[in-house]
């Protein structure tokens, strides 16, 4: 595993390699660093591919800026493509979770000239144009959806206890939590700031990366992990010029059937495909919640091998 620096885009950007062959760009969410792609990163460099994974902008060794708008996907590729250009890399398949899903669809949408195929995790991709998500939840009179929780200021606080809370949201978004108990976004009595329980297989298995996740929150705070959620509605102001814009590459879907986020839209291979014309893999993991490359690591590299060598 080598690590680069680069000066991109007036920050700085720190990403790690390993193998070659094909790139394959690894794009995490929150609350993660780059090595929660660790076991996938193994997996695709064994088998002749170029695994590249950064610490997104706001996270890890990578430069937070303040600003909430600094974290749009208009910013977030824009990082893809330096890392891409830093790695002399022409074209890649981008890989996310969580919000590095998000970016990972963003990315396929505004460049596919660089992205040529897309697998994102948990998070499905969303079109642009008309009200936002967002809009339309508050219009359903929803506005307990924990992602409007997750933008207040006072978010920072909440999250700072990092030993508490990086494990706590895992456990609790994840197969192994209780049904009766498992994170809900619409219920804030079950939240994501409880701790987890010090049995957890989860956690356990996991022990080596949560360590170094909660040692470099330790070191960052949440700010510029919580402008991801600050930054949707800024970008969904302002990028009208994609609405009603498909994803034509090559692409995969991957969930776990107990991630609390099936709640909001439950995945559906052919409704998918309206908007995602080149489909061609779509898994939903029994047993696993919102992390299938922690919770469920085999079936996770077995897919997308699947799908990086159908390419």
């Amino acid at each position: 595993m080598t690590h680069r620096a680069i000066e991109a885009n007036g920050i700085s950007l720190h990403f790690f390699e390993l193998g070659e062959g094909p790139a394959v760009l690894f794009c995490h969410g929150f609350p993660a660093v780059w090595s929660s792609w660790k076991a996938q990163m193994e997996a695709v460099a064994g088998a002749g591919f170029r695994a590249i994974a950064l610490d997104m902008r706001g996270y890890g060794s990578s430069s937070a800026p303040v600003e909430a708008e600094a974290y749009t996907p208009y910013e977030t590729v824009g990082d893809l493509v330096a890392v891409l250009d830093a790695a002399g890399v022409a074209t890649a398949t981008v890989v996310g979770h969580d919000f590095g899903a998000n970016i990972a669809w963003n990315a396929a949408m505004m460049r596919p000239d660089r992205f040529t195929a897309v697998c994102s995790l948990s998070v499905q991709f969303r079109p642009l144009g008309g009200p936002s998500f967002l809009d339309r939840l508050r219009a359903a009179g929803k506005d307990d959806f924990y992602w409007f929780h997750m933008m207040r200021p006072e978010s920072d606080a909440a999250w700072s206890d990092a030993a508490v809370t990086v494990p706590g949201m895992i456990y609790w978004t994840s197969g192994e939590a209780p049904d009766e108990s498992r994170w809900n976004p619409f219920d804030p009595t079950r939240s994501l700031l409880r701790p987890a329980p010090a049995d957890s297989r989860t956690i356990e298995a996991n022990a080596g990366y949560i360590a170094e996740a909660v040692a470099a929150f330790e070191r960052t705070g949440f700010h510029g992990a919580l402008n991801y959620y600050r930054s949707l509605e800024p970008f969904t102001r302002h990028s009208s010029a994609f609405a009603g814009a498909k994803i034509h590459q090559p692409s995969m879907f991957l969930a776990g059937m107990q991630d609390g986020l099936n709640m909001v839209a439950q995945p559906n291979a052919e409704s998918m495909r309206a908007n995602l014309p080149g489909l061609r893999s779509f898994t939903m993991l029994e047993g696993v919640g919102h992390w299938p490359q922690l919770e469920a690591p085999t079936a996770t590299n077995a897919a997308l091998l699947a799908f990086l060598k159908s390419l």
